[in-house]
């Protein structure tokens, strides 16, 4: 396995090689995908994509923590988590289940 991170530019390269639009024409196709997907989960909506995954979020309440290394406790202030739920196809790919 390798550290390699996959970022906007590779995935940009990626999908000027699949589809053969232009790297600007790529840039603002993914860079709309990703606001489409930020936008539903700003508005508190739910994003499936079929075979890869789902992203929600979740909202967390105020409560106490305890920092691990003093034993001293900490407010820990409510916020809103994003969910990333694989799908089972990808579960399996991953996992290399049906090879």
């Amino acid at each position: 396995m390798t550290n390699r991170t996959i970022t906007r530019t590779d995935l940009v390269g990626a999908l000027h090689k699949a589809v053969g639009l232009s790297q600007t024409d790529c840039t603002d196709l993914l860079e709309g995908v990703l606001n489409e997907i930020t936008n539903a989960l700003v508005a508190g909506e739910k994003v499936k994509i079929s075979n890869f995954a789902s992203f929600y979020t979740k909202h967390k309440k105020a409560r106490t923590g305890r920092n691990v290394t003093t034993g001293e406790e900490a407010p820990i202030t409510p916020r809103t988590v994003v969910i990333f739920r694989p799908s089972l196809v990808m579960k399996a790919k991953i996992n290399g289940v049906g090879d």
